[in-house]
């Protein structure tokens, strides 16, 4: 006999929250494995001990001066990217679309080295400025490409904006290596770090300027979760359901750049989050965005914190940059989507 509706929904209910509870204590056991990786090693009850005030001033100096900030960095910048790439997907309907496949990342990071290379490597105030600057730089590259891939006929093809996309960000890369020819050698080392991927911003300064923006655009995406579901199914039924589309879209995308400007400010060109950590997450709870959306923030703040504790671990007492470690799972992967899409 088949089931009602409701119950079905039920169930999905139960079992996509408990999902959603299983990733969030994996994210808590790669938070405590992150705590305890790197050169200089802390006991479990070392570490219990320096949480609780009871360390040496040096197990202190590592736990909250070094290690914490970066971990928390790492979870806040991961969630950022994976829901921007969510929204990017849902808006544009194309599985391929991720911030840093479509330029957008890049655009951040032009505006980032910009700044640096008529200013000294970020520091003091300079660092509540970045993700204002990435902003910007994001949000210009966002509206050429727009312009570029939407036509008054068609609409917004999401094959056209997937190769604008990668084109803009083709030129984007070349601008930035023509500009690393003309800083000072210090600035330098601090570009190539951060064009590699490594989450450089690793003090408690740049969780502050970070995380407003976490704060303020992730509820924002939360509460459009049904405008995204019914933008899903095309622009003439979301038209016959009353969805205001442009509008929408711009504040969707608004909302999206915002958020991979400000992580790509202080955590440099990481690619490839935006694009695996939706899509595995629509694996497990599927494709309605009420659950999709808090499913994929924490898929994404789990993919990083392993990437970047891996990248700590696999070289001590040097590191792989987090970008690197993520893209040799990402590429292949972008690959397989590829070959599956019939774009």
């Amino acid at each position: 006999m088949k089931q009602p509706v409701s119950t079905y929904q039920q169930r999905k209910h139960r079992k996509n929250i408990l999902i959603i509870f299983t990733i969030l204590l994996l994210i808590i056991v790669m938070f405590i494995v992150s705590m305890n990786t790197g050169y200089i090693r802390l006991s479990p009850w070392e570490l219990i001990q320096t949480l609780f005030g009871m360390g040496t001033s040096k197990q202190s100096l590592i736990l909250f001066e070094f290690r914490l900030p970066r971990i928390v960095i790492a979870i806040l910048v991961g969630m950022a990217l994976a829901v921007s790439g969510s929204i990017f997907q849902g808006v544009s309907r194309n599985a391929l679309a991720d911030p840093g496949i479509l330029g957008i990342n890049a655009g951040a990071g032009l505006a980032v080295i910009l700044f640096i290379s008529f200013f000294p490597a970020p520091t003091g105030g300079s660092i509540f400025l970045l993700p204002f600057l990435a902003f910007i730089g994001s949000g210009v590259t966002a509206v050429i490409i727009y312009l570029l891939s939407y036509k008054r006929d068609e609409g917004l093809s999401p094959t056209r904006l997937l190769l604008t996309g990668v084109a803009i960000a083709a030129g984007i890369s070349a601008a930035m290596i023509v500009l690393t020819l003309r800083l000072t050698p210090e600035n330098y080392q601090f570009v190539a770090v951060w064009l590699a991927g490594s989450i450089w911003g690793s003090n408690w300064k740049f969780v502050l300027a970070l995380l407003p923006w976490i704060v303020i655009l992730l509820p924002i995406a939360y509460t459009k979760s049904r405008v995204l579901n019914t933008l899903n199914l095309g622009e003439m039924p979301a038209t016959g359901l009353g969805v205001a589309i442009e509008k929408e879209r711009l504040l969707l995308l608004a909302v999206a750049v915002g958020l991979a400007g400000a992580s790509v400010s202080v955590s440099g060109g990481i690619g490839f989050v935006g694009l695996i950590a939706p899509h595995l997450a629509r694996q497990l709870v599927g494709a309605r965005y009420q659950y999709l959306i808090p499913a994929t923030a924490l898929v994404g703040a789990l993919l990083l914190i392993t990437a970047d504790t891996i990248g700590r671990w696999i070289v001590e007492p040097s590191e792989v940059p987090a970008g690197i470690v993520v893209a040799v799972i990402g590429a292949p992967y972008f690959l397989y989507l590829l070959a599956r899409s019939k774009a």
